[in-house]
């Protein structure tokens, strides 16, 4: 198996508007133009017909700050809890989708679902990114987004980690020394 993983937390709403978060680590990127990504979730999941549904979702990047909540949401069910009140995460109204960001997320990708294969234990949700939001904290004055400064987590076999530090860049093992 790939590991590690993004381990990131996907925020939804029902057709009545109750917002709901689930944690995933099967997810990617799998195309850039049109921006397009990918979750695979349990049918038996809560979350599973909600998606379904309304077609919608928003995937919120998880850091040092937010792995408890993101393990939490991994591990109990929107069928009993809100878990954005039990773990007192903002849910922010997003652009283009009618599910909510998560406030305290340093990336939210707003998608919507264009096509759902089923796999075996895991259906896919192929979905295009139809809006992204950033937080500015993380720009410097060149407008680059330092992601390293959240601290993303990501996740192996049951055990989440800090990401370390830079070690190259793109291109680095032919770039010629100046």
């Amino acid at each position: 198996m790939l590991y590690p993983l993004p381990v990131v937390m996907v925020s939804l709403a029902d057709p009545a508007g109750k917002p709901n978060i689930i944690t995933l680590a099967w997810v990617g990127t799998i195309c850039s133009e049109p921006p397009m990504v990918s979750i695979s979730v349990r049918p038996e999941r809560y979350s599973y017909p909600i998606l379904k549904e309304t077609g919608e979702f928003v995937i919120n990047l998880t850091t040092r700050d937010l792995t408890y909540a993101t393990d939490y949401c991994g591990v109990k069910s929107g069928r009993d809890t809100d878990k954005f009140k039990e773990m007192h995460l903002m849910p922010q109204p997003a652009e283009k989708v009618k599910a909510p960001l998560i406030g305290e997320s340093p990336v939210n990708l707003e998608c919507r679902v264009t096509e759902v294969k089923a796999l075996g234990s895991h259906d896919m949700f192929l979905a295009e990114v139809v809006s992204v939001h950033a937080d500015k904290k993380y720009m410097d004055e060149n407008h680059k987004f330092h992601l390293e400064s959240a601290q993303p987590v990501v996740y192996s076999h049951g055990t989440y980690y800090a990401c370390g530090e830079p070690i190259g860049t793109f291109g680095y093992s032919v770039r010629k020394n100046r």
